[in-house]
């Protein structure tokens, strides 16, 4: 924040030097114009600098949701496979743990993922899945099939927990506050650019300034509203996990 702050002043500074070493050298003419080239200069550098980080505000959230997106399904896939791998334990063991793989995708779906959307996953699911992988390992095994089975699922068990920890990291993504403050102030000072400038648009000419401050409005509260990867406009919706649900259901009991 104070190295912020420094620059501020330090830019301002900048302008202020150079205004009043250009005056007492007798360089340049003075610009009053709104339409002059200190206007014009400072017009599509403030132009270009909301395009900058209207473009970060945008990419960056879009990119966060698509990856997170894909993080669940690879969440999912190591919980699927877990499922699978489980059929050739010794019974009743096989059912429990399927029961207990079962039971972490329904706590997920339908309690945990309502939690994330405010940036934090439930503290109930790594106590789930520790417990069963706890339980997994101290499994009676007397046959070199139930031993690989064991080893099959306790493998995908530590990629279910490695995905867990990867949704952990995606459910803390949001954009940093300064580039959305940056944002919205470079949309307010181009909006009002033309009136700092000089300009007075009066009748017509109101109306492409009135539509630009209307679609810059927009275009901030649209990238607010998708700046968190599972609220929002790009909200990731839980369906990795409805489709393991239901491919749990085909998995026929016993393979």
């Amino acid at each position: 924040m104070l190295i912020g702050v420094l620059a501020v002043a330090a830019a301002v500074g900048l302008v202020a030097v150079a205004a009043l070493l250009f005056r007492v050298l007798g360089r340049g003419t003075d610009d009053r114009d709104p339409g002059g080239a200190s206007a014009g200069h400072a017009g599509s550098m403030l132009s270009s600098l909301f395009l900058l980080v209207f473009a970060i505000a945008i990419v960056v959230p879009w990119t966060s949701a698509d990856s997170a997106r894909q993080n669940t399904y690879a969440e999912t896939q190591a919980l699927v496979e877990a499922y699978w791998a489980a059929a050739p334990l010794p019974a009743p063991d096989a059912a429990q743990v399927r029961e207990g793989l079962r039971e972490y995708a329904r706590y997920v779906l339908e309690d945990e993922w309502p939690q994330m959307a405010a940036g934090h996953l439930g503290t109930e699911g790594t106590a789930r899945l520790e417990s069963l992988r706890a339980r997994v390992t101290e499994l009676p095994i007397t046959t070199d099939e139930a031993r690989g089975a064991r080893d099959t699922v306790l493998e995908r068990m530590g990629d279910l927990s490695a995905a867990r920890r990867q949704r952990a990291a995606d459910v803390g993504t949001a954009l940093p506050p300064g580039v959305m403050l940056l944002t919205v102030l470079t949309g307010v000072l181009v909006v009002v650019f033309p009136f700092l400038a000089g300009a007075r648009p009066r009748g017509l000419t109101l109306v492409p300034v009135t539509a630009m401050a209307v679609l810059l409005g927009v275009g901030v509260y649209l990238a607010w509203n998708i700046s968190h990867p599972f609220s929002g406009g790009l909200a990731v919706k839980p369906d990795a996990f409805v489709s393991a649900l239901h491919e749990f259901q085909r998995i026929p009991e016993g393979h």
